[in-house]
C-alpha cells in the first residue's frame, strides 16, 4: 500500500484496525501509525531517475510486480492484477485503513493520482508549501509530519494511519518516534541504484518481529517499532 519516493501502489499493514490498535490509559482504542514501503533486496525503494511519469525509476516497476500479478512497465502499463496471498495481504491491510500520509515528492511523482484520492480515506500530504493545496477535498496539505500524524489519527478514529512514503517521510517518522509498526515488502530483485530506504538514517531502533508472509513476487515483513 505504500509507494517509494516516486509514487505507485504498494505496502501497508495487515489486520483489522480494531485488532491492531492499542489502548490508552482509559482503555479506549487508539489508532496506530504503520509505515509500509517496498524495497529491492539491496535496499532501494526506487530505481535511478525516478520522477513524474516514472515514479519508481528505471527498472523500479519490478518492486510492484506483486500488486499486478507479474511483470509490468510504465510503457505497457499493468496487464494483470494481484491474486492469491498478495491479494489476501492487501485486503487485510485495506480493512484496517483509516487515513493515509504521503510526502510531497511522492504526490508529485505519482502525478497527483490524476487529482483523485486513490485510497477512499482522508489523505494528508506533507509539504513545505501547504498553501498550494488543490481545490476540493481529495488531498489535505499540511506543513509538517507531526501535524499530519495528529490530523490523520483524528480522522482515522479507531482505524490505523498508513505512512506510505516516500523514504524521507518514513525516516522522519521513525526518527521522531511517530511510527508504531513498520512493514517492509522486499521484491526479489537487485536494482543496483536509486533511492535507499535508510539513506543517511542515524537512529538506533529496536524492532520486534511480528510476522512474515512469502509469495512468488514479494516477502512481507512486519515489525513493531521500539525506541532505545
Amino acid at each position: 500500500m505504500s509507494s517509494g519516493d516516486g509514487g505507485g501502489g504498494g505496502g501497508g499493514h495487515k489486520g483489522e484496525g480494531s485488532c491492531r490498535a492499542g489502548l490508552d490509559a482509559q482503555g479506549a482504542v487508539m489508532s496506530k501509525v504503520i509505515a509500509g514501503i517496498m524495497t529491492s533486496v539491496d535496499g532501494y525503494i526506487t530505481g535511478p531517475d525516478d520522477g513524474p511519469g516514472s515514479g519508481l525509476g528505471t527498472g523500479g516497476e519490478r518492486l510492484h510486480n506483486w500488486a499486478f500479478g507479474g511483470r509490468w512497465s510504465y510503457e505497457t502499463g499493468p496487464t494483470g492484477e494481484m491474486a492469491g496471498e498478495d491479494k489476501a495481504w492487501m485486503d487485510e491491510a485495506m480493512g484496517g485503513l483509516g487515513a493515509v500520509i504521503a510526502g510531497r515528492w511522492t504526490y508529485e511523482a505519482a502525478e497527483h493520482w490524476e487529482d483523485k484520492n486513490p485510497w477512499g480515506v482522508p489523505f494528508f500530504i506533507v509539504t513545505h508549501r501547504p498553501e498550494e493545496q488543490p481545490e476540493g477535498d481529495a488531498f489535505v496539505f499540511v506543513a509538517g509530519l507531526v501535524e499530519a500524524v495528529d490530523r490523520a489519527k483524528a480522522a482515522a478514529g479507531e482505524k490505523d494511519v498508513h505512512l506510505m512514503g516516500g523514504a524521507d517521510v518514513i525516516r522522519q517518522g521513525l526518527a521522531a518516534g511517530l511510527v508504531d509498526e513498520l512493514t517492509v515488502i522486499i521484491a526479489p530483485v537487485v536494482l543496483g541504484g536509486g533511492k535507499r530506504l535508510f539513506e543517511g538514517f542515524g537512529r538506533d531502533l529496536e524492532l520486534e518481529h511480528k510476522g512474515v508472509r512469502q509469495t512468488t513476487h514479494a516477502t512481507f515483513i512486519d515489525y513493531a517499532v521500539g525506541q532505545l
